[in-house]
């Protein structure tokens, strides 16, 4: 699947972004919260969405029935 890949990727991304903000010592440790806020954000998105994805991928659903994703989370 294409968009597993471009996910993997986005998080890859977002992971380089957080490294940048954390080592960048001329931004104020409040700065650097508020600047990761987002950041953080879209990772726990694209990170569940990569588990969604993963879980449909490896238990695809069968024609006319509900892919069944509410019930292997644990949230």
């Amino acid at each position: 699947m294409n968009s597993i890949k471009h996910i993997q990727n986005a998080l890859a991304e977002l992971d380089a972004e957080v490294q940048t903000i954390l080592l960048d010592w001329s931004v104020p440790l409040n700065e650097k919260d508020n600047l990761m806020l987002p950041i953080l954000q879209q990772k726990k998105v694209l990170t569940q969405t990569l588990e969604d994805l993963t879980y449909l991928k490896e238990h695809p659903p069968k024609q006319n029935q509900p892919c069944g994703i509410s019930k292997y989370r644990e949230d």
